[in-house]
C-alpha cells in the first residue's frame, strides 16, 4: 500500500512534467525564428546539435547515477531543467537572449532528460514488484498520450496570446512541481552497494552497451527501437513540408492530423496488460512490433483535401495505437531482462543511442528530402521500416536468468 502511494506521487510528477513539455512543444524553434530571427540552418541545429551534444554529456551520467540513490537524482534533474529553462524568460526580459543560450539550454535539458529517464526506470524497479511493472509502464504510456492530446492545443493558444516564452515558463514550472511531487513521496531508499574500486573508470561508460549487446534478446530489440524511432521521427519534418507546402493544408489541419490519432496511443496503452495476460508478453511484443512497422509507408500516398487529411489521420492512428501497445510491454521487458544494479547504465545507453540515431537519421532524411523531394524520401523511410520487425526477438526469454544476477553482483 505504501509503495502504491509513492508510485502515485511518481506518476503524478511524470504527468505534470509531460504536460509542461507538450505545452512548450515547438517553443524553442519559434523563439529562434520570431525573437532571434534565426534562419533554417540555425533552427535545424537547435534540435539536432542540442540532442547530439546532450546525449554525449549524458554518457558518463549513467554510471554515475547507478551507485547513488535514485530519488535525489530525480529531484536534482528536475531542478536542473527548471533552472535552465528559467534562464530563457529571464534573459528575454533583460533583452540579452541569444541563440547560443538557446543551444546551451537545449543541451542541458537533453542531458537531464536522459539521466532522469535512466534514474526513474531504476527507481521504478526497486519500488514495485515485478508483476506490477507492466501496469505502471502502461499508466506512464497512457499519460504520455493524454498530455500529447491536450498539451499542444493549449500551448498553441498560449503562444498566440502570450508568445512562445510564456510556454517555456510553464514548462519550467512543471519541472519544479515534479520535483516537489517526488520530494513528497517520502519513504526510505537503500543506498546501492558501491564497488570496491573508487571513482569512475573509463570502461564504466560502456557498461550499459555491453549488457545490451551481450543479451541475445535485448540486442535485437535495441537495434529495432533505435532504427524504428529514428526513421519515424526523420519523416516528421518532411511530412510537414509536404502537407503545409505542396499540398496546401492549413496549420490547424496539420495539427488536427496528429492530435486526434494520439487517442490511439491512449487506447493501446490501456489494452497492453490485458493482451499480455491473454496472449503472453513475447507474442504481444512481436505482433505489436510488426504491426507498427506497416503503417508509415502509407504516408507517401497522402494527397490534398479531406481524403488526404483522413489518410494521414488513419495511418497515424494505426501507428500510434500499435506503439501504445508496444511501448509499455517493451519497457517492462527491458527492465525484466536487466539486473537492478545495471538498470541506470542500460537505460542511459539506450536513450543516448536512440537520441543520436534519431538526430543523424533526421539530418540524413533532410538531405534526401532536398535531393529527391519529400514524398519519395517519406516512402523510402516507410519501406525501410517494413524491415525493422526482422530485428525483434525471435523467441521468448526468462525475465532474468539465474546466471545474470550473480554476474551483475560481481561487477
Amino acid at each position: 500500500m505504501e509503495n502504491g502511494r509513492r508510485f502515485g506521487w511518481l506518476w503524478g510528477a511524470y504527468g505534470t512534467s509531460a504536460l509542461g513539455t507538450w505545452l512548450a512543444f515547438g517553443a524553442f524553434p519559434l523563439i529562434a525564428i520570431q525573437v532571434l530571427h534565426a534562419g533554417p540552418a540555425k533552427v535545424a541545429a537547435l534540435s539536432s546539435v542540442g540532442a547530439l551534444v546532450g546525449a554525449a554529456v549524458a554518457v558518463p551520467l549513467g554510471p554515475w547515477v547507478e551507485f547513488r540513490r535514485k530519488r535525489p537524482v530525480l529531484i536534482g534533474m528536475d531542478l536542473v531543467r527548471f533552472a535552465a529553462l528559467l534562464t530563457i524568460p529571464a534573459a528575454f526580459a533583460l533583452g540579452v537572449l541569444s541563440f547560443v543560450q538557446l543551444l546551451v539550454v537545449s543541451v542541458v535539458v537533453a542531458a537531464a532528460d536522459i539521466t532522469f529517464r535512466a534514474a526513474s526506470g531504476a527507481y521504478l524497479k526497486t519500488l514495485l514488484p515485478a508483476e506490477d511493472l507492466l501496469v505502471a509502464n502502461a499508466r506512464f504510456e497512457s499519460t504520455a498520450w493524454t498530455t500529447t492530446i491536450i498539451g499542444p492545443p493549449l500551448g498553441g493558444a498560449a503562444i498566440g496570446l502570450l508568445g512562445p516564452v510564456a510556454t517555456v515558463v510553464a514548462d519550467a514550472v512543471s519541472y519544479l512541481l515534479s520535483a516537489l511531487g517526488i520530494r513528497a513521496m517520502g519513504g526510505q531508499e537503500p543506498r546501492p552497494e558501491r564497488r570496491k574500486a573508487a571513482g569512475l573508470r573509463a570502461g564504466d561508460l560502456l557498461d550499459g552497451w555491453r549488457h545490451i549487446l551481450a543479451d541475445a534478446t535485448l540486442r535485437p530489440l535495441f537495434f529495432n527501437t533505435a532504427l524504428f524511432n529514428g526513421l519515424v521521427m526523420a519523416t516528421d519534418a518532411l511530412l510537414a513540408v509536404l502537407m503545409l507546402g505542396q499540398l496546401g493544408f492549413a496549420p490547424w489541419q496539420y495539427g488536427l492530423a496528429f492530435a486526434v490519432p494520439a487517442i490511439g496511443g491512449l487506447l493501446g496503452s490501456r489494452l497492453a496488460r490485458p493482451l499480455v495476460v491473454r496472449f503472453g508478453q513475447h507474442r504481444i511484443l512481436v505482433v505489436a512490433g510488426v504491426l507498427r512497422a506497416i503503417w508509415p509507408v502509407g504516408l507517401a500516398f497522402v494527397g490534398p483535401g479531406t481524403g488526404g487529411l483522413l489518410l494521414v489521420m488513419g495511418v497515424e492512428f494505426g501507428l500510434i495505437f500499435c506503439c501504445g501497445v508496444f511501448n509499455p510491454v517493451h519497457a517492462t521487458y527491458r527492465l525484466e531482462r536487466t539486473s537492478t544494479d545495471r538498470v541506470s547504465r542500460t537505460l542511459s545507453a539506450w536513450s543516448v543511442t536512440t537520441k543520436v540515431s534519431t538526430a543523424l537519421l533526421t539530418a540524413g532524411w533532410g538531405v534526401l528530402g532536398t535531393l529527391l523531394g519529400p514524398r519519395p524520401a517519406i516512402g523510402l523511410a516507410g519501406v525501410l521500416l517494413l524491415a525493422t520487425p526482422l530485428l525483434l526477438p525471435r523467441r521468448a526469454a526468462a525475465p532474468l536468468t539465474a546466471e545474470l544476477e550473480p554476474a551483475a553482483r560481481r561487477t
